[in-house]
């Protein structure tokens, strides 16, 4: 039973924050080919209900951690479209200071844990996240998102063993978009039923469609009420699809036109404008308002990142070493 009403307001926010994900990264697309952005690059484009579903159930301090294609999760634990350019831009005004770039966001104040760039890297320590609210009494719950290619990592087996068995408040979250960089997930394993993973260490594990916010909602409604009563973590595969290829460098050439244009048939988006308009919940000059809006937000971040300083050389140490001002660190 869902907790969490979904109403006008929801639809209407779902849209603001798909759409600014969207732009957002489109903008980024366009920088990097005009070596603005440097490194590597993955962009979210086609995946934004798998974050927006998410948001309408958390709170602000619940946590979220993921892999390195992070801009949208950083977006949407509300951190500032001006310090995540920045950060893309490697200023020293980005979220982490110009020195993590696109795949390492934080964002300590809005409990944004990353942007990982090792494959898997970020599932033990989600688990030890949600093991830190535990410990510490709270109600709050970890997010933690994984890749499909992630899941064959044997940390994963690892984490879900010890979650399972101390209950921890964690979300497990698979964004299957169908392919591991350009390998197909039928050629990388047995399972291709990703969520079945879970059900060995007796997780409640399903799968979602990841390209509708309404169903990514109501899973994570689930999920979320489950982790706050201390009855331990969930294992969502939600089934989605990036339109852009796996990093700026991807050619693409793994999949045909026409299976990229039948995920784009049903863009979340589009699906969510489609109903606002439906219930007569907005009309269109709301949308050009909204589009209006948006633009000026990532055109803001654009001029943001442009005019921040570099960092100093005197911080290429910083926030590297930990200073050993603790009573349980010893000489």
């Amino acid at each position: 039973m869902s907790s969490i009403e979904i109403n006008k307001d929801t639809y209407l926010k779902w849209y603001e924050s798909m759409l600014l994900m969207r732009k957002f990264e489109e903008k980024a697309g366009q920088l990097y080919g005009q070596q603005k952005i440097r490194g590597f690059c993955h962009l979210y484009i086609g995946q934004e209900a798998v974050l927006a579903g998410a948001i309408s159930v958390l709170k602000p301090e619940d946590s979220m951690i993921t892999a390195y294609r992070d801009h949208a999760h950083a977006i949407a634990k509300g951190v500032s479209s001006n310090s995540i350019m920045a950060e893309l831009y490697g200023k020293s005004t980005g979220c982490s200071k110009g020195k993590g770039g696109s795949m390492h966001m934080f964002s300590k104040e809005k409990h944004f844990y990353g942007g990982h760039g090792i494959v898997g890297g970020q599932i033990p320590l989600g688990a030890g996240i949600a093991f830190a609210e535990q410990f510490k009494g709270t109600e709050f719950v970890n997010v933690t998102y994984m890749g499909d290619g992630a899941v064959r990592q044997g940390a994963l087996n690892e984490t879900f063993n010890m979650a399972a068995l101390w209950k921890l408040p964690v979300i497990f979250i698979c964004e299957n978009n169908g392919y591991a960089m350009g390998t197909s997930v039928e050629r990388t394993t047995i399972q291709t039923d990703i969520y079945k993973l879970g059900l060995p260490y007796g997780i409640p594990s399903s799968p979602v469609d990841g390209m509708d916010p309404v169903a990514v909602h109501n899973a994570m409604d689930e999920a979320v009420q489950r982790a706050r009563k201390g009855e331990g973590p969930t294992f969502l595969e939600m089934r989605t699809y990036r339109y852009k290829g796996h990093s700026m460098s991807d050619p693409q050439k793994y999949r045909t036109k026409e299976e990229l244009e039948s995920y784009k048939a049903k863009d979340p988006i589009e699906t969510i404008k489609q109903a606002i308009e439906k219930n007569g919940y907005a009309d269109e000059k709301w949308f050009e308002d909204m589009d209006a809006k948006i633009k000026a937000e990532v055109d803001e971040a654009v001029q943001f990142a442009e005019e921040s300083p570099w960092p100093e050389a005197s911080e290429l140490y910083t926030d590297v070493y930990v200073q050993k001002d603790y009573p349980y660190i010893k000489d």
